[in-house]
C-alpha cells in the first residue's frame, strides 16, 4: 500500500471511531492484563462476562493470590484453557506481590516475564494503560495487514514490524484498536463485509464481496 493511501486508510478509520477503546471490560490495569490473559482463544464477550463474575469477588493480586487456581476456575469455566489460564493468572499475581509491589510494570521486559503474558499481552498492556505506541497483532490485524496489504507477512513477527513502518506516526497510538475493530466487524475472516468498507476502495483484496439480499 503507497503512503498516501496508508495515510487515507487511518484517516478514515479515525473519522468513524475517534477514540478507539478496548472492548474488554475492566477498571485498573491489573484488571485489564488479568482480562487480556484469559482472551487467547476467546472472545472479548465471553471473558467479559466471566469477568463480571469474577472481578466483583476478586480484583487485585492479593485477592486473586488468595483464592487460588481451584477458587477462580468456576468464575471462567466459561472460557478455553480455564484451567491453564488460571494457574497463569495465579501466578502472574504472585509475580506482582514478589516484584512490582501489586503494579502492573511499565516494561516490556517485566511484562513478558510474567506467567502468560507474551508479547501480544505487554503490547496491549502498554499500548492501552502506558500510551505507548505498541501495536499487539492477533488474528484479526495479522488478517487485515494482509489482506489490505497493509502491512504483509507471514508470521506475527514480520506483520508487527512491517506495521510499526507503515503506519503513520499520527496514528500509531489508535492503529492497534482501529485493525482489531476493522477485522472483528467488518474485515471478518470468512466473508469480509466489503458493502459497508470504509477503505474499501484502498484495499487490493479481490473479489469484494456483494451486499447480502436486502441490503443494497
Amino acid at each position: 500500500m503507497k503512503p498516501a493511501d496508508r495515510q487515507a486508510f487511518f484517516a478514515r478509520l479515525q473519522q468513524a471511531n475517534p477514540a478507539p477503546t478496548s472492548e474488554l471490560s475492566y477498571s485498573s490495569p491489573y484488571e485489564l492484563l488479568v482480562a487480556v490473559i484469559l482472551s487467547a482463544q476467546a472472545t472479548d464477550l465471553s471473558v467479559n462476562k466471566a469477568m463480571a463474575r469474577l472481578f466483583p469477588v476478586a480484583n487485585t493480586p492479593q485477592a486473586i493470590v488468595a483464592m487460588g487456581a481451584d477458587g477462580i476456575e468456576p468464575y471462567i469455566k466459561t472460557i478455553g484453557l480455564f484451567r491453564t489460564k488460571a494457574r497463569n493468572v495465579v501466578a502472574m499475581s504472585r509475580q506482582l506481590l514478589d516484584l512490582h509491589d501489586g503494579r502492573v510494570p511499565a516494561d516490556r521486559a517485566s511484562l513478558e516475564a510474567l506467567p502468560g503474558v507474551g508479547r501480544k499481552t505487554a503490547n496491549v498492556i502498554l499500548n492501552v494503560v502506558f500510551g505507548a505506541h505498541t501495536l499487539a497483532v492477533d488474528t484479526h490485524v495479522f488478517r487485515v495487514s494482509n489482506r489490505t496489504k497493509l502491512a504483509p507477512g507471514k508470521t506475527v513477527g514480520i506483520v508487527e514490524a512491517k506495521l510499526m513502518k507503515a503506519v503513520p506516526a499520527d496514528f500509531l497510538f489508535g492503529a492497534h484498536h482501529w485493525l482489531i475493530l476493522h477485522g472483528r466487524h467488518v474485515c471478518k475472516a470468512r466473508t469480509p463485509e466489503c458493502w459497508h468498507c470504509t477503505v474499501a476502495d484502498l484495499c487490493p483484496y479481490k473479489p469484494k464481496t456483494p451486499a447480502p439480499a436486502g441490503l443494497e
